[in-house]
C-alpha cells in the first residue's frame, strides 16, 4: 500500500511557539543577571514605540480535562486565589523596580488553568494591582481564557470595565461521549450564555477553541460541533490538533486507551472537514489551526503582515519584550526566554524572598535570533525570504537542502533566496520549521519529547 503524505511526515516534532523550543534552551539555563539585563535592554528599546506584553498565568482548576497539557493546580479551594494574586503583584513590582521608567501594556492576557477559577473581585484585585505601576498603550488588546461552565456575567463585566475586549472559551466538541472521555461535561447551553452575554457587555472578538483529533471524536461529531458553533458565530476560532503527550503529563492523559484516538489520515481528515466548514461559514484561514472572520484584528494583521506568534499562540500585536507572571509563566525579551518556576508552592516561595522565581532560560545567540525571525515568518506567513542574514549561520545550505524531497512532494517552494508554503501544504508547517532548526537536527532526541505534527 502506497505510504500517504500523512503517515509519511506524521513525526514528532515541535510547535514553534519559541525558537529554540524548551528541551533546546542552554543546558546551564540561565543566570539572573543575564535575564535582567536581556529584559532591561528589550523594554528600552520597545516601551515608548510599541509597549509590552505581559502574560498572567492563573493555575488553578477545580477539576482536570484529560486533554489539557497546561500546566495546572487542580483544587476547590477557593482561599487560594488571594494569596496567589498577592504574590502574582509581588513579582509584578519585582520587575518594575528593575525598569528605568513606567511600562506602557499594549498586549495583556489570562491564561491558566482556568483564570474564571477567580472571583469577579480578585481578578479586579489583580487588575488593580497591575494597572497601579503601568500604563495603558492606545491601541491596547487585553484578553483572557473563560471556562463556559463557570465564567459569570459580573466576571465578564469586570474585566472589561478593566479594558479587556478579548475572550476564549473552550469548547472542544459538543459530543457526550467525547466529553466523558476528556472529562470537559459542558452544554451548548453554557456557551451560548457566556457567548451571548460577553456581545452584550461589549467585547468585540469573541473565540472558540475547538480540538480534532480526541477519544472517540468522529467526522460526524466534528460536523455536529461546527454546526453547533455556527449558530453563535464567534469572531475566531481555533482549531486545534489534540497533543498527546502522557509521557510529559502523565496520568493527567491516560484516562482512556490510546487506541481510542483517530490517527494519522482518519485524523487530518477531520482537519480538513472543519477547515471546509469554516471556509463556507465565511472564516478565514490564519496561520496553524486558526480561523477567523474578516472583522477581527486577527485577519487584519494577517493581510497587513504583523501577525506574530509567541507563547501565548498567534497574536495580532507584536512586541519585543513578553514578561510572564505566575507559576511556569514564561517571559520572552526576543534576545532570551525565561520560564518560572512549575509549583505553586516553589513559586510562592521565591516571590515573597525578594527572588525572581525562574529555574530555567536560554540566552539566544545571534544564529538563534536569525533562525527565529525565519521560523516566525513561515509560521506566520506561510514564506520566508533571505539574502546574506540566513548564509552566514553554519551549514545553512545542508538544512535547506533537507527541503528537497519536500519540494519533490509539493509541499513547499524553494527559489533562490525565498521560500513558499502552497496552500495545500499548511498541514505541514511544523515540519517545514523543523528544517531550518539546527538545534534539533545537530542533536536529535533519543525518546519523544514532541507531540505529532499532523
Amino acid at each position: 500500500m502506497k505510504t500517504s503524505l500523512v503517515q509519511k511526515y506524521n513525526i514528532p516534532g515541535p510547535r514553534y511557539t519559541s525558537y529554540p523550543t524548551v528541551p533546546y534552551w542552554n543546558k546551564d539555563g540561565i543566570e539572573d543577571q543575564d535575564w535582567i539585563k536581556s529584559f532591561q535592554a528589550s523594554f528600552t528599546e520597545s516601551n515608548q514605540s510599541e509597549g509590552i506584553s505581559v502574560y498572567i498565568h492563573l493555575p488553578f482548576c477545580e477539576s482536570l480535562c484529560t486533554f489539557c497539557a497546561c500546566h495546572k493546580h487542580i483544587t476547590k479551594r477557593h482561599e487560594v486565589e488571594e494569596m496567589y494574586i498577592e504574590t502574582v503583584l509581588k513579582e509584578w513590582q519585582l520587575y518594575v523596580e528593575m525598569l528605568e521608567e513606567t511600562p506602557i501594556i499594549k498586549e495583556l492576557h489570562l491564561g491558566g488553568g482556568t483564570p474564571t477559577f477567580f472571583s469577579k473581585e480578585n481578578l479586579q484585585f489583580l487588575m488593580d494591582g497591575i494597572f497601579k505601576l503601568s500604563n495603558k498603550h492606545s491601541e491596547a488588546e487585553f484578553s483572557f481564557e473563560g471556562h463556559p461552565n463557570n465564567t459569570t456575567k459580573a466576571q465578564l463585566q469586570t474585566l472589561f470595565n478593566c479594558g479587556f475586549t478579548r475572550v476564549s472559551f473552550g469548547v472542544q466538541d459538543y459530543n457526550e461521549k467525547v466529553q466523558k472521555a476528556i472529562h470537559r461535561i459542558q452544554p451548548f447551553e453554557a456557551v451560548e450564555k457566556v457567548t451571548k452575554w460577553s456581545r452584550e457587555i461589549g467585547y468585540t472578538s469573541v473565540s472558540h477553541d475547538l480540538i480534532f483529533g480526541l477519544p472517540f471524536q468522529t467526522k460526524e461529531n466534528v460536523i455536529h460541533t461546527i454546526n453547533k458553533t455556527k449558530e453563535l458565530q464567534p469572531d475566531r476560532i481555533s482549531f486545534y490538533s489534540y497533543a498527546h503527550v502522557p509521557w510529559v503529563k502523565g496520568v493527567g492523559q491516560r484516562g482512556f486507551n490510546e487506541n481510542d484516538l483517530p490517527k494519522n489520515d482518519e485524523k487530518r481528515e477531520l482537519y480538513e472537514i472543519g477547515k471546509q466548514l469554516f471556509a463556507e461559514l465565511g472564516y478565514v484561514e490564519i496561520g496553524m489551526d486558526h480561523f477567523a472572520l474578516k472583522t477581527d484584528s486577527l485577519y487584519q494583521a494577517t493581510i497587513n503582515k504583523t501577525l506574530h506568534r509567541n507563547f501565548m499562540g498567534y497574536t495580532a500585536n507584536k512586541t519585543k519584550l513578553m514578561i510572564g507572571l505566575g507559576m511556569s509563566a514564561i517571559s520572552d525579551s526576543w534576545y532570551a526566554f525565561a520560564q518560572n518556576v512549575k509549583t505553586v508552592k516553589e513559586y510562592q516561595k521565591m516571590v515573597n524572598e525578594g527572588k525572581l522565581p525562574i529555574f530555567r532560560g536560554h540566552l539566544l545567540s545571534k544564529e538563534d535570533q536569525v533562525i527565529r525571525k525565519h521560523i516566525l515568518n513561515i509560521m506566520c506567513h506561510f514564506s520566508t525570504s533571505w539574502k546574506e542574514d540566513i548564509m552566514k549561520i553554519n551549514n545553512i545550505e545542508k538544512h535547506i537542502g533537507l527541503l528537497k524531497e519536500m519540494v519533490q512532494d509539493g509541499l513547499v517552494e524553494v527559489r533562490q533566496n525565498s521560500l513558499t508554503v502552497p496552500e495545500k501544504a499548511r498541514p505541514y508547517v511544523r515540519n517545514i520549521c523543523m528544517a531550518f532548526d539546527l538545534h534539533l537536527l545537530k542533536n536529535k532526541p533519543k525518546t519523544q519529547l514532541f507531540s505529532m505534527t499532523i
